[in-house]
């Protein structure tokens, strides 16, 4: 028979909460493969020199995810949170702009750049596009976002818009 101390003390034992596992770290080179858009931007259409936006890229949500600010000189502003499924290792990005609804991109490195692509608005004759972005940096280091749209589920492309995005001194 145990005593009223002792089954206090087994009692105690039992309840002891177990460490938790270790939370896994989003500080891995799959995790980094966009981290050449982190940063301050200006935004210029490629080619000239009328700067279109700012845009503000920062990791967050302790490095497990990219935040965009979009904060263009004219129109709607937007955000887009991009983060590595790490079960598929493929990206996903939520874009929502300054008007009603969502896109959702998904993609992932190819040859260095960050290839997204997703539904996003339709063509003149209202059809859905697929819109790939590519994101590369140049050799100023500087970023292209590549805009290529298709009304064909991706058997052609068109291009749909070019920016380039220039570090902020």
């Amino acid at each position: 028979m145990l005593t009223s101390a002792a089954a206090a003390l087994l009692i105690a034992q039992v309840n002891i909460p177990a460490t938790p596992p270790p939370q896994p770290s989003c500080e891995t080179e799959a995790h980094s493969a966009f981290d050449f858009w982190v940063g301050e931007w200006e935004v210029y259409p490629k080619g000239r020199e009328e700067k279109v936006a700012d845009s503000r890229i920062e990791r967050v949500s302790a490095g497990c995810a990219i935040l965009e600010n979009w904060m263009p000189l004219q129109g709607p502003e937007g955000k887009s949170l991009t983060a590595l499924d790490p079960q598929t290792g493929r990206w996903h990005q939520l874009w929502i702009g300054g008007q009603p609804g969502r896109v959702f991109f998904d993609g992932g490195p190819v040859d260095g750049a960050m290839v997204l692509t997703g539904y996003w608005g339709k063509d003149q004759e209202g059809t859905p596009q697929l819109v790939r972005m590519t994101y590369s940096v140049q050799e100023d280091g500087s970023v292209r976002q590549y805009g290529q749209a298709s009304s064909d589920h991706g058997q052609t492309w068109r291009d749909s818009f070019d920016l380039i995005y220039r570090r902020k001194d």
